[in-house]
């Protein structure tokens, strides 16, 4: 009988493994493989076992500052790789990465794929707290990316060159996936919804996705008499340095600046009643809200930054800012709101790039090509 190669996923949380991984996850299952998830299960777990994947919940944390519990979480690590023997496991994220290769050296797990999802708050923030936690970071990355049966995946070219620069990882070992990719059929174009035009920011709600500039941003183009809705969709992440406090976005939307939404599972639909999507993000992977907007054909502003400008063609299917400015964030944004035209002729053209570059069936490939490599070693 054919021995069936099983994929441990370890992952912070679980409502980012439902976002940002069940479409490789399916294929990797339709591949042959059996895929194990292991994450912190809050309120996705009933979902992600109803998709047929067995999964087993940990304590571990994305911030968490007490040592002794920082190391009983890589010992929970240990004991569950060593219990369920996978032949390969993927680590997502920051936090996953490094203990989970810890856990992969002292369990003897064969293959181990460490995937970025972006290089994180230590690599955006120019704070002297954010140069010493990167310099640390740094020197541990380079001990637990450098196993011998490994690939490190990152989602755009800027970042395999940054970590090459800095010395965390060696030209061989890293690959470029851009992104998670996006499922063409759920998300699909629909006519422009009637009514006061809706701009539409989807991302956590942190100060670094740019969220401050989009605010001061429609508060600008309302004073000059606009009619227009700012619509703000998404969690707050008081694990993130960066959060935004409910208290502040509460105050934000309670003087009509913007509206908030939170966090929502349908964004097919509520793509589809934005008119523009805007993402003025200080830097990325690949953001997968902007690969879901140029497939509902949606146009498209964003910063120029790393992640960003692999999406947005300025000028083709959206248009690309400075970061950090919200006046040329509003200007970029009232071109597109005057336009009807340019608005549909922009989405078109996104929906032709996604379909062509960026699909969840292309991603699956590539990675699946990288597991087959290192299991075949």
């Amino acid at each position: 009988m054919t021995h069936q190669p099983c994929v441990l996923f370890l992952i912070t949380e679980d409502w980012y493994f439902w976002s940002h991984r069940l479409d490789l996850a399916k294929a990797i299952r339709d591949a042959g493989m059996e895929v194990l998830v292991v994450t912190r299960v809050q309120d996705h777990g009933a979902r992600i076992e109803k998709e047929g994947f067995r999964l087993i919940p940990i304590r571990m944390r994305r911030r968490n500052r007490q040592p002794l519990r920082e190391l009983l979480s890589v010992l929970e690590l240990v004991r569950i790789y060593r219990r369920e023997q996978p032949d390969l496991v993927h680590h997502v994220a920051m936090k996953p990465m490094l203990y989970g290769s810890i856990a992969a050296r002292l369990a003897g797990v064969p293959a181990v794929v460490n995937a970025f999802a972006g290089l994180g708050y230590a690599f955006i923030t120019d704070h002297q707290s954010a140069k010493v936690l990167r310099f640390l970071i740094g020197r541990a990355l380079r001990w637990a990316l450098a196993l011998p049966r490994s690939r490190v995946i990152v989602q755009n070219d800027v970042d395999r060159e940054q970590l090459i620069r800095d010395g965390i990882v060696q030209p061989i070992q890293v690959s470029v996936i851009r992104g998670v990719g996006v499922d063409t059929t759920a998300f699909a174009p629909s006519p422009e919804p009637t009514g006061p035009l809706v701009v539409l920011l989807g991302a956590r709600m942190l100060w670094d996705k740019g969220v401050g500039e989009f605010v001061e941003a429609m508060r600008k183009l309302k004073a000059r008499g606009l009619d227009l809705r700012g619509v703000l969709v998404g969690m707050v992440d008081e694990d993130n340095p960066a959060c935004i406090s409910q208290e502040q976005l509460r105050s934000w939307q309670a003087t009509s600046v913007v509206e908030w939404w939170g966090r929502r599972d349908d964004m097919p639909r509520v793509l589809a009643s934005a008119h523009v999507v805007v993402l003025p993000s200080y830097r990325e992977g690949l953001p997968k809200v902007l690969l879901e907007a140029a497939a509902c054909a949606r146009p498209i502003v964003a910063t120029d930054v790393p992640g960003c400008r692999e999406i947005v063609q300025d000028g083709r299917n959206g248009l690309l800012v400075p970061p950090r400015d919200a006046g040329a964030l509003a200007e970029a944004i009232n071109t597109l709101v005057q336009d009807q035209a340019m608005r549909l002729r922009m989405g078109a053209r996104g929906r032709e790039i996604v379909t062509r570059e960026f699909s969840a069936e292309q991603v699956a490939r590539e990675t699946l090509a990288v597991y087959r490599e290192l299991l075949e070693r």
